[in-house]
């Protein structure tokens, strides 16, 4: 018979796992709308090991039931704070498709279930908190809260919203990758401190407080084209990192702090060599299919510098990319091999772009304007390490034990074209057979929209890769990724990046029709209904357009394939 893992290796889950530990009250709970994995990927964990690690007695509810505050008061109630978030995906996103249409599963909840989080899951939590604990501080996090912490769209109700710190009527409101901002909560509560003006944090302030306005919610409201405005200061804000920015909301004021300065390599080590168990709590009786994908996987690059106009990465994550160091992922390497079912086969080295690993940015972020270190063109000032990366994985494949090393994280073409050295390398060791990529579009004005570069880079990619194929007798493919009904794109774009799929025999797997999500500055377009220069564009609203622009790719009406 299997031994059962003991369970005291988690963050305590119930009363009975605290009293393991010798715990009589908890110093920090926090909520997820995610089950309870313990590895470095899921969001709500690696703070609460960040937490322990500075000493602090944490435990995590994991997906409460939200129509009784019993599940969060069942460990009792925390010393210093609740810490609440919607999971690893905004809640809105994870239950509903393209069309508003109930998914019917969920990748963070076990068996993949769909209808184990609610809707608008921060807002929800924080009351069942303020039910349970009277009087104790509550804290946002995550990304549903880091990307709506100011006025904002919300595509499933059409309505521009409040920020979430509002609605959810929480006392502080976190934004970005939280390691920082959360330890100094938990410290200045513990010395008794207020909360205001920390770093990577959002909270209502006093009139007189300085700093410069966005354009107030009711600025937005009478005038759609003023969210792009806030939206652009937003994105600008967490480039240049200084600054305080405030925002109306009728008599009330949001203040904005500059974002967290982002970990250094040794910090970042740091975070990823922490006790992790690397496998769900063990309560669990069924798979957890967003573990099962990255189970085998390593993060190795934090941040994005592509800016791309529909992306959250670099709103969230910040564009300045921090990298582990080759040991440090070595080290998690031997880690994988201690685990349960471990085959040999790392399925991914990487984050949210795989060949930026060990990239560096020489410009001040205080004095850069660009939106993207990678459109129009690779900025200079971004210098980039594809031959270590390439070195790192070869590295890898040579450590005992390992069998396979893969890249399944985002390749950027245009930035591996200009070392086709590095393409060569890729394709040959490191592709299990399919390379995924994403050109999103080809038609020029459509990828100006999403700041992405010229399609035929991604014509060159294909051509090298091929070669590559060729030289080595190996077939593989690549799988481009694409969009539909983004702002701006007609069904006339539509049927031209039809037709270039057509000429090449190939029938499109990977098509997502644009979501609106939170914070982003295509989503602001597609509300706004011009470009960032105040343009008109078109903008396919009706879920009959957005079907037609999927059927002009696809060959057929019906809703578009998840990506």
């Amino acid at each position: 018979m299997r031994k059962r893992p003991d369970s005291t290796n988690w963050l305590p889950t119930t009363r009975a796992e605290m009293t393991a530990r010798g715990w009589t009250q908890l110093d920090i709970l926090l909520v997820t709308g995610d089950a309870y994995v313990d590895h470095p990927s899921f969001g709500v964990p690696l703070l609460g090991r960040v937490l322990e690690a500075r000493g602090y007695r944490v435990g995590i509810v994991a997906q409460p039931r939200w129509d009784t505050p019993a599940d969060l008061a069942r460990l009792g109630r925390p010393r210093l704070f609740c810490g609440i978030s919607a999971g690893c995906l905004d809640s809105m996103l994870a239950h509903y498709t393209a069309f508003r249409k109930k998914r019917r599963d969920d990748a963070y909840t076990p068996g993949g279930l769909a209808g184990a989080r609610p809707n608008r899951a921060c807002i929800v939590y924080t009351n069942l908190a303020r039910q349970a604990f009277p009087g104790l501080p509550v804290v946002l996090g995550g990304i549903e809260a880091s990307l709506r912490r100011a006025a904002h769209y919300d595509f499933w109700s059409d309505s521009l919203r409040r920020s979430l710190l509002f609605d959810a009527k929480a006392d502080l409101l976190l934004y970005g990758m939280g390691e920082r901002s959360l330890v100094e909560v938990a410290e200045r509560l513990d010395q008794g401190r207020e909360l205001v003006g920390i770093r990577g944090s959002a909270w209502i302030a006093s009139p007189d407080t300085p700093g410069d306005h966005l354009p107030s919610y009711e600025d937005i409201l009478a005038e759609p084209r003023r969210l792009l405005d806030a939206t652009l200061a937003l994105e600008q804000h967490v480039q240049r990192a200084e600054g305080v920015l405030l925002q109306a909301h009728g008599n009330r004021l949001l203040a904005i702090a500059p974002p967290a300065e982002p970990l250094t390599t040794a910090e970042l080590d740091a975070v990823h060599e922490l006790p992790f168990t690397r496998a769900p709590h063990p309560g669990y009786t069924q798979p957890i299919p967003a573990y099962d994908m990255v189970r085998w996987s390593i993060t190795a690059v934090r941040g994005c510098g592509g800016g791309c106009s529909f992306c959250s990465l670099a709103l969230h994550q910040g564009r300045r990319l921090r990298s582990r160091s080759a040991d440090s992922i070595l080290r998690e390497v031997r880690t994988l091999q201690a685990c349960p079912g471990w085959s040999g086969s790392i399925s991914d080295v990487g984050g949210p772009t795989a060949n930026l690993w060990g990239a560096r940015c020489t410009a001040d972020p205080a004095r850069c304007t660009r939106a993207s270190c990678l459109f129009p063109r690779l900025c200079p000032q971004l210098k980039t390490a594809q031959k270590d990366y390439l070195a790192l994985l070869r590295r890898l494949a040579r450590e005992s034990g390992v069998k396979h090393v893969r890249v399944a994280s985002g390749i950027r073409f245009d930035v591996a074209l200009a070392e086709p050295e590095f393409v060569a390398g890729l394709t040959r060791d490191f592709v299990g057979g399919q390379l995924k990529l994403a050109p999103e579009h080809s038609v020029p004005r459509v990828l100006e929209l999403m700041r992405k570069t010229d399609f035929g880079l991604f014509d060159r990619f294909l051509k090298l890769f091929a070669e590559t194929n060729r030289e080595c007798g190996r077939e593989q493919y690549v799988i481009p990724y694409v969009m539909s009904a983004f702002p701006g794109c007609t069904i006339a774009d539509m049927r031209s990046l039809g037709e270039w799929f057509r000429q090449r025999g190939w029938n499109p797997r990977q098509v997502q029709c644009f979501i609106p999500t939170p914070g982003t500055v295509a989503t602001a377009m597609f509300h706004a209904g011009c470009d960032p220069e105040g343009r008109p564009i078109h903008v396919a609203r009706t879920d009959r357009e957005r079907e037609d622009q999927h059927a002009a790719l696809v060959g057929r009406r019906s809703p578009p394939q998840k990506r």
